[in-house]
């Protein structure tokens, strides 16, 4: 696992082998942020990393230069590892112990930019993103991305974009326009 871009990009981390964790491939990860890119101004940018894992979105989002980056788990073991990895190398992610459908319901707090990578078999992820959306945690003009299986479908949702497939993975994108 490797950080593409930004103040940190370039280093490799190696997170430990017994996370429970699927992490987005390097090939997957540098295709959504030439995409993205484009879309966003990072610096101005307050970013939710849900499903977290290895942290390897969050590591991204922040070597970026973006304002903050929330990160949620379930795992306490991959919220340390993050955690240890954003103080090692001086980087704004805030990490939360938190069930992600449970946090979703109840967040106060609304972003610029949402990136999801739950369990490809868990029940609720074809739901997910209407969860995000109708609770109001992406700002006017932000954007959700919702990894998931290429092989399972999303329910629709008026702020749906598109879908990009990258072998078994796919990255629905959703514009509060």
């Amino acid at each position: 696992m490797r950080v593409i871009g930004g103040k940190i990009g370039g280093i490799r981390l190696n997170p430990p082998s017994n996370l429970p964790v699927r992490p987005t491939t390097d090939i997957a990860k540098e295709a959504l942020f030439n995409i993205l890119q484009h879309q966003i101004d990072w610096e101005d940018c307050s970013c939710l990393d849900l499903f977290c894992g290895t942290g390897n979105i969050s590591f991204e989002l922040a070597s970026r230069g973006v304002q903050e980056v929330d990160a949620i788990d379930i795992h306490a073991k991959c919220l340390f590892y993050v955690k240890d990895i954003a103080k090692q190398y001086d980087l704004n992610i805030a990490t939360r112990k938190a069930d992600v459908f449970k946090f979703v319901s109840s967040c106060k707090k609304s972003y610029d930019f949402i990136f999801a990578d739950p369990p490809y078999d868990v029940a609720q992820l074809p739901h997910l993103p209407q969860m995000i959306l109708d609770n109001g945690l992406l700002k006017e003009g932000g954007i959700l991305v919702i990894e998931h299986p290429s092989t399972r479908k999303l329910v629709d949702h008026d702020l749906f974009v598109e879908t990009r497939k990258y072998g078994y993975s796919s990255f629905s994108f959703y514009q509060n326009k």
